[in-house]
């Protein structure tokens, strides 16, 4: 299993590619293949067949799968200076043992 930097609920942004600059939050992780879901982000078409009488098919609009080393968190701490711009993220160690991310520049827990 690979060790993805991106947990769901996390707002992240797009770095490189088609979508570069998009915002969304984190539908879904998939640490096998290295991919996320983003709500908004790498959009999709889906042809879709009605499933039972009276239901209509047609062409629907799914969000993709996207590389997770494509995106980087954005910390919401609204005195961080780097609030809604791309972060890295550090490991702190609490006293108790359990490990929580932090902005790299605030120092707040993400």
């Amino acid at each position: 299993m690979k060790i993805v930097h991106i947990k769901k609920d996390d707002t992240v942004i797009v770095i490189s590619g088609d979508d570069k600059g998009k915002k969304g939050k984190v539908i879904a992780v998939s640490p096998e293949e290295g991919k996320a879901i983003v709500e908004g982000v790498n959009k999709q078409k889906k042809h879709m067949k009605p499933r039972r009488q009276g239901d209509t098919g047609g062409i629907i609009d799914v969000d993709g799968a996207i590389y997770t080393s494509k995106l980087a968190l954005v910390c919401k701490n609204s005195k961080c200076a780097n609030n809604d711009k791309a972060t890295r993220t550090k490991i702190k160690i609490l006293e108790n043992g359990k490990k929580v991310r932090v902005c790299a520049k605030c120092g707040e827990e993400i």
